[in-house]
């Protein structure tokens, strides 16, 4: 066994036999049953740690470019004086991190959706009365109907019977209003559509969709979830991957006052209420299953904590939290050992430990066999043999189990969410841009550096002198005035002056570039970032707009990895809690599918809305216009305008009524009077027979009246005269 092992030993002789305690007495039953437990995460977590070592290397450099900082181990020639650092790795860092930020936030709306499924299974797709009386209905049946009093759910009805519409009411407002006529009538709703395309119908499947949706996005800002992925992004595109933990649940504090009625003092009375959140987790304190290339693949991961005594005391007031066993752990006192790459990350001037008095705790989600679940105490079904394995999870201090419990999920997942800046399908972690260009950063540091210092030495001269011709014991250093003393006798000159050739330019053109060639590298042209002058398409603004169009594509593999990785797991994860743990009365239940809008911002705002703009124009050919969703068009314009649709577009439902009423009004202007109310369309359009009424046929001035002939106007006296 080597020195390392003899140290350390193995996992099953330190846990499985027994030792004495902490406090001088001897381990009862249970608590080497615990030990057990622990044991075996412990090991699992020298096993995910070990794999991750050569992760750690590549994050350092990426780091150290981006800080523009020269590794510890790094030595320079005797020749070297400049130590200069050119940080062209942060400028595409932050380009890139840019870029993902306008992608998810830049739209004003977070991009992720939500909506039916084609056959959804749960909820109807389409609804619609089923006794209600016909829009087309003649003037004779709506007088019968008048007669029989018939309560007409579209009716607005009047003050203080429960069916008026206040000023400003959307359709929204109005489903309560309809539904309360409903309930005072005969008239039921039916699943399945109309056959008659002008009869009201709803979509609850869409409402659903619609509602779970709205939801999400107000729980995200609502948490701060929108700081907590800027975060992850960040990291993503400095180290290649990014962590996103939850959602899980979060109870959040309200702050409410009330008010004493018979002394007027107020007193603080804060609400708790419980709500998703989900929380960055930095790539340095996240060890996944070795074995892993994906979440889908991982059967465990860790979460390193670094907790002082304060907060590890604070785990004591958290659910299912065992308090002696933090106690224990407390009095042991501090475990925490800094590890190699967190030396490295300190700066130059940071040497000490900072350490002292802290304690590191291993968070544990994954697979566990049951016998060992069963031991530690976790409650499980009897009908779980010892021999399968559960989803747990488990935190872990000193060698004490503080935290034991079954994965609480439903269905089980793992709460994190591990998405790549550059997918590389052979690893667990991506590649970034610091990584991609190392090498391009790396040459640019030399060349500058040569450049700085050949322009120290052609800059100055360096002399050559001649002692043997001066007297004795002058002293070498040259300023203006300055007086050499020659030997009598001695002819020649004495000092000669050198110059060295200035070769910098050649320098700043290698420089220039592998610039150049860090854009390719990298995808991130340096006109996207601000960089002037580099072609001659961006002096004006369409040509910029161009570029930067072209520019997005390079991006779209990234965005597209943030879709698959990120974005819809995460919308999936926010779906079942909601589902789950959801404590409010929404009709959020249904077969939803979930979304990924982020490829939907990658082409630049003003050339989205003018191709979206161009296709609106198109779609009203009516040849082309029954294969067109107008809604969503209209819908994506607004995106591109950064305008909220939800805020500025009518729904579905009150874009038909809105139809109906511009209909009408046109209809009344053809015919040269008043536009008609919506009621009294029909008999407009109808007659006095209720047949409806042809088309008129337009003329050659467009105003109606048939074909306009050409003859002579008629005289007085004569039979077409009228006066």
């Amino acid at each position: 066994m080597s020195e390392e092992n003899e140290l350390f030993g193995n996992a099953g002789e330190i846990y499985f036999a027994p030792v004495e305690g902490e406090s001088g007495l001897d381990l009862t039953l249970e608590e080497d049953v615990r030990l057990k437990f622990v044991g075996l995460v412990e090991d699992r977590f020298e096993q995910a740690e070990r794999a991750r070592e050569h992760d750690e290397s590549r994050w350092l450099q990426a780091y150290h470019n981006f800080r523009g900082l020269y590794p510890k181990n790094v030595r320079f020639r005797e020749s070297e004086k400049s130590r200069v650092f050119i940080k062209v790795t942060k400028t595409k860092v932050i380009a890139a991190f840019g870029q993902l930020v306008d992608v998810m936030f830049g739209t004003g709306q977070f991009p992720i959706g939500v909506k039916e499924t084609n056959i959804p299974e749960g909820v109807s797709t389409y609804k619609h009365l089923d006794n209600a009386p016909s829009i087309e209905s003649t003037p004779a049946q709506e007088k019968e109907e008048k007669e029989e009093k018939k309560v007409n759910p579209f009716d607005v009805g009047y003050e203080g019977d429960g069916r008026v519409l206040k000023a400003g009411a959307t359709f929204s407002a109005g489903e309560s209003v309809l539904e309360n006529a409903i309930e005072n009538s005969d008239l039921t709703f039916k699943d399945g559509s109309n056959p008659d395309p002008q009869a009201l119908q709803v979509s609850p499947a869409k409402d659903a969709a619609r509602l779970m949706q709205k939801l999400i996005h107000d729980q995200i800002e609502e948490s701060n979830g929108s700081s907590e992925l800027r975060n992850a992004l960040f990291e993503s595109a400095l180290f290649g991957t990014g962590v996103v933990k939850g959602p899980f649940n979060y109870n959040k504090t309200l702050s409410r006052w009330e008010k004493d009625e018979e002394t007027g003092e107020r007193s603080y009375n804060p609400l708790f209420v419980r709500v998703p959140r989900i929380e960055f987790v930095s790539i340095w304190d996240f060890f996944p299953d070795p074995n892993a290339t994906t979440m889908d693949d991982c059967e465990y991961t860790f979460h390193r904590h670094k907790m002082n005594r304060s907060q590890l005391r604070g785990l004591a007031k958290l659910p299912h939290f065992n308090k002696d066993q933090i106690r224990e752990c407390l009095q042991m006192g501090s475990n925490y050992v800094e590890k190699d790459y967190e030396l490295e990350l300190k700066d130059d001037q940071q040497t000490e430990e900072y350490g002292d008095g802290l304690f590191e705790v291993l968070e544990y989600w994954g697979v566990m066999d049951a016998q060992y679940a069963r031991e530690a105490g976790m409650e499980l079904p009897d009908e779980v043999d010892d021999l399968d394995e559960v989803q747990v999870n488990a935190w872990i201090s000193n060698g004490k189990l503080l935290r034991g419990v079954v994965n609480p999920f439903t269905p089980y997942r793992l709460p994190y969410n591990a998405f790549p800046y550059e997918r590389n399908p052979y690893s667990f972690f991506g590649i970034g841009v610091a990584e991609n260009m190392d090498d391009s950063q790396q040459i640019m540091n030399g060349h500058a550096r040569m450049a700085i210092d050949n322009l120290a030495l052609s800059g100055s001269l360096v002399f050559d002198v001649d002692e043997s011709a001066l007297v004795g014991g002058q002293s070498m250093e040259i300023y203006p005035g300055k007086v050499f003393r020659r030997q009598a006798g001695m002819q020649g000159q004495a000092i000669h002056g050198l110059k060295f050739p200035n070769t910098s330019q050649e320098n700043m053109m290698m420089f220039d570039k592998f610039r150049q060639l860090a854009d390719e590298q990298t995808g991130i042209p340096s006109y996207s970032h601000g960089q002037t002058g580099v072609q001659s398409m961006t002096r004006t603004a369409s040509g910029m707009s161009m570029l930067l169009g072209a520019a997005s594509l390079n991006i779209k593999t990234v965005v597209k990895n943030i879709d698959d990785f990120l974005l819809r797991p995460l919308g999936k994860s926010y779906y079942q809690w909601n589902m789950q743990f959801f404590e409010g009365d929404l009709a959020i239940e249904g077969d939803l599918e979930i979304n990924a809008m982020g490829t939907n911002s990658l082409m630049q705002k003003e050339v989205r809305s003018q191709r979206l703009t161009m296709f609106l124009q198109t779609a009203q050919n009516p040849a082309i216009a029954p294969f067109v969703k107008i809604s969503k068009i209209v819908s994506e314009l607004a995106y591109s305008l950064d305008l909220d649709p939800d805020e500025i577009l009518n729904d579905p439902e009150e874009a038909a009524i809105m139809a109906q009423i511009i209909g009408a009004q046109n209809v009344g202007q053809a015919n040269g009077g008043e536009a008609v109310a919506p009621d009294e369309q029909q008999g407009a359009m109808g007659g006095a027979q209720g047949a409806s009424q042809q088309p008129q046929e337009l003329g050659a001035t467009g105003t109606g009246g048939g074909n306009i002939g050409t003859g002579t106007v008629p005289q007085a006296g004569e039979s077409e005269f009228s006066g």
